[in-house]
């Protein structure tokens, strides 16, 4: 789905493996799999049963801003379990399609290590910066869409010119590639009015989107900042959300 501005870079960053990028998807899937939001694993029950080892799921492992500004330590852990929690099927697999798409290239040109800390770093301020701006409420908080914002906003600084496939509900839906640089801060702009327009409450968190989003270009700029173009060497570089 995605193709460099140049060729040959752009098959060496491709061919390069990205471990923490796949890692990260089985664990999201397989946690997903056996907890009770699946339906799958018996063990939860089912009808009223599963609804509230569902509810028990999601508070014990998600963000509930009201416990996290109280000062508990535990809760301050949730902004990191959270991001391997999903609310529903469609949360999963967006999410994970988008970590699949963008992620594995953005692991190559960063490496291992650096793009571990900014997947869990900015995730986990995503949707700390996110429960602060609704401190009082009780409602569960899950997801990766901030950790995975923050993928696409480091994309965006290091592949600014790699043309994405994306599907336009103005032209039918029809896939028309376009460059990074104006299919990702559409996307942005997207959050922005759809965070603009969202009830009181946690609902969709558009705004971790945004704050995730703005992290990760951020942490790219400081850290790559001299270094953004793609070399064509053969060698490859080591290696949004809400409860239902």
């Amino acid at each position: 789905m995605i193709r460099d501005w140049r060729a040959s870079a752009a098959g060496a960053i491709r061919g390069a493996s990205a471990p923490v990028t796949h890692t990260l998807i089985v664990l999201c899937c397989v946690l997903f799999l056996i907890g009770p939001v699946s339906g799958l694993n018996p063990a939860h029950g089912s009808g009223e049963e599963l609804l509230a080892a569902q509810r028990a799921h999601f508070r014990h492992w998600g963000v509930i801003p009201a416990d996290l500004f109280e000062g508990s330590p535990a809760a301050f852990l949730t902004p990191a379990t959270a991001l391997f929690v999903h609310g529903s099927w469609v949360h999963l697999l967006g999410n994970m399609l988008f970590l699949q798409v963008f992620g594995a290239m953005t692991e190559a040109r960063m490496g291992r290590v650096r793009f571990t800390l900014c997947y869990v770093g900015c995730g986990y301020l995503a949707l700390l910066g996110y429960a602060a701006t609704d401190a009082g409420s009780e409602q569960s908080l899950v997801g990766a869409s901030g950790a995975i914002s923050a993928v696409l906003g480091a994309f965006l600084f290091l592949f600014p010119r790699a043309r994405v496939t994306s599907l336009l509900p103005f032209l039918f839906f029809l896939p028309v590639r376009l460059p990074a640089w104006v299919v990702l801060p559409f996307w942005a702009a997207l959050q922005w009015v759809a965070a603009g327009r969202a009830g009181e409450g946690p609902g969709v968190a558009y705004l971790a989107h945004l704050i995730g989003f703005g992290l990760g270009f951020g942490y790219a700029w400081v850290r790559f900042g001299g270094t953004t173009t793609v070399k064509a060497t053969p060698a490859p570089a080591p290696e949004g959300e809400n409860q239902p």
